[in-house]
């Protein structure tokens, strides 16, 4: 079965119009340059400057509203999840969906669950956060919140939930790329993240992840509204 969509420029492109440099999605741009690897940041000589950046990106993408259990939390908080990112090989930058061999899936599926075990309280619930963060950090996997999950609960009726981060959920988005390869592409190689010091591109276009991210992000808020 073709799971090819013939929205996807239209829907980039209108997530573009509210992504300047001021804007609020613009808050990934600024996280996910912070810990690319090709900046050279120095995530643990700068502890404080990698917590806010991260805990800013999940305050500005909605992580620290309503019940969340982060509001109780100061960036200290996020100290831990710093060290385990900081501890990982940089390898785990170059994965993408177009990369989602059973190796790689198994190390996203492996970076979830540790993700979860240091950042969770338990009894709280994780998918949305925890893939939140997946996706400013790495940009490897899509964000599982409520929009994404029901645009792509509508494309992948009866297949797939996405309700997890698991081998089925990862393999779906696959087989979107692959069947949507063409405008995923172009858009990953045209739109660049923004740097913080210039708000202006800084070289690194967007992964392919993302593209397929903001295409479910804004297909599922536009359906909401």
């Amino acid at each position: 079965m073709k799971y090819h969509q013939t929205d996807i420029s239209k829907m980039v492109a209108e997530f573009q119009l509210e992504n300047s440099p001021t804007d609020r999605y613009a808050s990934f741009d600024y996280c996910y340059h912070y810990f690319h690897p090709t900046t050279a940041n120095d995530l643990l000589g700068e502890m404080e400057k990698s917590c806010l950046s991260l805990g800013f990106y999940l305050a500005s993408w909605g992580m620290l509203r309503g019940s969340s259990f982060l509001l109780n939390k100061s960036v200290k908080y996020y100290e831990p999840l710093i060290r385990f990112i900081a501890g990982l090989d940089h390898s785990v930058w170059d994965i993408d969906v177009d990369q989602y061999s059973d190796e790689n899936i198994r190390k996203i599926c492996s970076i979830y669950r540790e993700i979860q075990h240091i950042i969770v309280n338990n009894g709280n619930t994780h998918l949305t956060l925890v893939t939140k963060i997946m996706l400013g950090v790495f940009g490897f996997i899509p964000a599982y919140d409520n929009f994404f999950g029901n645009t792509f609960r509508d494309i992948f009726k009866g297949i797939c939930g996405f309700r997890s981060v698991n081998q089925k959920s990862l393999h779906c988005i696959k087989k979107f790329y692959i069947d949507n390869s063409e405008e995923i592409d172009k858009y990953s190689s045209k739109i660049f993240v923004k740097k913080f010091a210039t708000g202006h591109d800084s070289g690194i276009t967007y992964t392919k992840s993302k593209v397929i991210d903001m295409y479910g992000f804004n297909k599922g808020l536009k359906q909401s509204t």
